[in-house]
């Protein structure tokens, strides 16, 4: 269709048409799409796992650039990018008594590092099996204090993965050590461990998520931004990933 037809077909001059082509874009626009580049290099340097909160914190201070979330947004929304996963929200269930007090009471506030630790394990499926990440997150740092990956869920995934942090933070005698009530946490090995170490063991309430809320937090993060939409295809590369994760990402 030539020019002066399609201008008749939406009833538009031929030179508005024209002064339209030739001009030039606006500052805003201009500005956009600089600003669209840099979101898109931060978006993909975090794998897909800052939305606009975070991309808003790091372009003031790595690029002094002060922008609005909605902005930022709307700029991510154009380029069709999306964070990693969802929001769910927990069902309440009853409560039960548990076999060691609850001492945190959902206070999650700790004055200096290595006073409460708190402690949970995720399931990392592969298509080669399962694997146990068991993660230790201090409460006055938020911090990765430890982790240890496994292939199974005895109680030694949580025994051994305590003597690396014990021995290189000296925590003082009286560490609080908050869990749910799984069984690892239950018997009597680790029982007797954590009289030896001088460690106090809080847990929390049956079937209340909110207890334990650091490590749900943690894990909730952990498992939108690391986990693959399909399972990992080797151990390895699961194991790998986790790692680099935990040590150069999340710390």
């Amino acid at each position: 269709m030539s020019i002066k037809r399609a201008c008749e077909y939406f009833n538009v001059s031929r030179s508005g048409y024209y002064a339209f082509v030739n001009r030039s874009p606006s500052s805003l626009t201009l500005e956009n799409e600089v600003l669209s580049e840099i979101i898109r290099a931060i978006y993909f340097k975090h794998k897909g796992r800052y939305g606009s909160r975070r991309i808003q914190v790091e372009l003031k201070q790595e690029h002094q650039l002060a922008v609005s979330r909605k902005r930022i947004g709307r700029l991510l929304r154009k380029q069709g990018l999306y964070t990693k996963g969802k929001r769910r929200k927990y069902k309440k269930q009853a409560a039960d008594r548990c076999a060691n007090p609850n001492l945190i009471k959902q206070n999650f506030h700790a004055n200096e590092p290595n006073q409460t630790w708190f402690r949970d394990i995720s399931y990392v499926p592969t298509q080669e099996g399962m694997l146990y990440c068991s993660v230790f997150i201090d409460c006055c740092t938020l911090t990765c204090a430890e982790f240890a990956i496994r292939e199974h869920l005895r109680d030694s995934l949580v025994i051994d993965s305590l003597e690396v942090p014990l021995h290189r933070e000296k925590p003082k005698n009286g560490l609080l050590i908050h869990t749910d009530q799984g069984s690892q946490y239950t018997g009597h090995r680790f029982y007797e461990y954590s009289r030896m170490h001088h460690f106090v063991h809080s847990q929390s309430w049956k079937g209340n998520p909110y207890d334990n809320a650091v490590m749900e937090s943690f894990f909730k993060s952990f498992k939108r931004e690391i986990l693959p939409n399909k399972p990992f295809q080797t151990k390895s590369q699961a194991k790998l990933d986790i790692i680099d994760y935990l040590e150069n990402h999340y710390n």
